[in-house]
């Protein structure tokens, strides 16, 4: 697969942005709810009960065992009782909160935004991961290809050498010497496949595949990139987004608090009607005196409420977001200047990758000339084999410096989109043809 499509498997398949779109829906589900505070009020209570109707002067403070009874006291403690019933409806509105609702709804509405933001900063993150293990792999399997090279030209010196020391020409040295550098170069290819295989897994863990099918494309990753990418705005990367919002969470919660000292307004209309078989001369009806309601009344008002005693706590409260507030806002500029410092270490690696990149060619060409050079001496019975094998062993590594170079190049362009938020441009390079 190609890198663009090797990341957007993994933005499609990665389990924590199903996690990031659910947490979307249920902030988009929180401003639909704190939007209904602008809707009225309605109540509605139905009742009925048998009891006594003993009833006393005097007050009892609020609580919630001792059940209230209308009516003047009996001069007498009975134990007569009655059927009672109460229906009733009550609608409250709130016709000027002073901005209390709205600054609610804000709240939310700057949740909302803030897991959207958390959204585009996951799927950044796991772009970049999936483009960088995607180069890893790539990388890795270069190494395998120059590794598997220099074995098999090691294979190659190994039959030379034994038809020289069979010949009488070498010491049986040289042999036991050519046959070490073979298992190094086995060795190598060893760890080179085990890498392979490692980077694999890791790409396949992205893309929620099996590790078999994990095959990626060379594309132009072994060409030299053709240009570099354009410095972004460091302003639009998603995790200063994201960041900018949570400061804007801050303020919009801090807003709510600074509306929360005002009265409280509510315009009240009621209707109810109540039965009872209890008659005001302190005689009882018949026995299903009182089952339905026959006294009505209704009422209409406007009530306003305000709490006291809540400054000193709300005061408090503001304080503690005022504080997380400038917390959030040196957060971001901490990010910032991070982010400023990862755009300007990546643009230094980036100018030393085409650097090396520039140098490897020459480098590896050097190397086999060397390396030809050696053979044909020790053949011709003027070098020894440990001339023979250092030329073999410098020409691998060069080899594998000039494979991954021109990668090098790639990933350093890559970290400089990633320090810049945008891997957009990248994966459109990577894509020409």
């Amino acid at each position: 697969m190609t890198i663009a499509r090797a990341v957007q498997q993994a933005v499609d398949q990665y389990p924590t942005l199903r996690v990031n779109e659910e947490q979307i829906k249920a902030a988009a589900a929180g401003v639909q709810l704190s939007r209904l505070a602008y809707l009225p009020k309605a109540d509605a209570i139905a009742q009925v009960n048998r009891a006594t109707r003993n009833n006393v002067y005097g007050m009892v403070l609020q609580q919630q065992v001792i059940s209230p009874i209308s009516g003047p006291p009996l001069a007498a403690n009975a134990g007569t009782n009655v059927w009672g019933t109460a229906v009733g409806f009550l609608v409250s509105w709130e016709p000027f909160d002073f901005g209390l609702r709205a600054a609610t709804v804000g709240v939310s509405v700057a949740g909302q935004r803030r897991a959207e933001a958390g959204l585009k900063r996951t799927r950044f993150e796991v772009a970049a991961m999936a483009a960088d293990a995607y180069l890893t792999l790539l990388a890795a399997e270069q190494a395998l290809e120059s590794a598997r090279a220099g074995r098999a030209r090691v294979e190659a010196i190994e039959v030379v050498v034994r038809g020289l020391v069979d010949s009488g020409l070498r010491p049986g040295g040289d042999l036991s010497r050519i046959r070490a550098e073979g298992v190094a170069a086995e060795n190598q290819v060893i760890q080179a496949r085990a890498t392979v295989q490692i980077a694999q897994t890791s790409l396949a863990q992205l893309l929620n595949l099996p590790v078999s099918e994990v095959k990626v494309s060379k594309q132009h990753f072994l060409d030299m990139p053709t240009a570099r990418a354009a410095s972004g705005d460091l302003n639009a990367h998603p995790v200063l987004l994201e960041q900018r919002v949570a400061r804007e969470e801050s303020d919009a919660r801090l807003k709510v608090l600074q509306r929360s000292y005002y009265p409280k307004f509510n315009t009240q209309a009621t209707m109810y009607a109540r039965g009872t078989g209890a008659n005001p001369d302190f005689t009882t009806g018949g026995l299903a005196s009182g089952l339905g309601p026959n006294i009505y009344n209704w009422g209409i008002g406007f009530t306003m409420t305000y709490s006291l005693m809540d400054l000193p706590g709300l005061r408090v409260r503001k304080e503690i977001e005022s504080a997380r507030g400038r917390m959030e806002q040196a957060r971001h500029e901490q990010l910032l200047r991070d982010l400023e410092t990862q755009r300007m270490k990546a643009e230094v690696q980036l100018g030393a990758a085409e650097q090396v990149a520039g140098n490897t060619p020459a480098l590896a060409g050097a190397a086999r000339e060397a390396r030809a050079q050696a053979a044909a001496r020790y053949q011709a019975g003027l070098s020894s084999i440990t001339e023979l094998a250092d030329a073999e062993r410098v020409l691998i590594a060069a080899e594998i410096d000039d494979s991954l170079a021109r990668l090098g190049s790639w990933r350093a362009q890559l970290g400089l989109a990633i320090a810049q938020g945008d891997l957009t441009d990248f994966l459109a390079r990577a894509e020409k043809p």
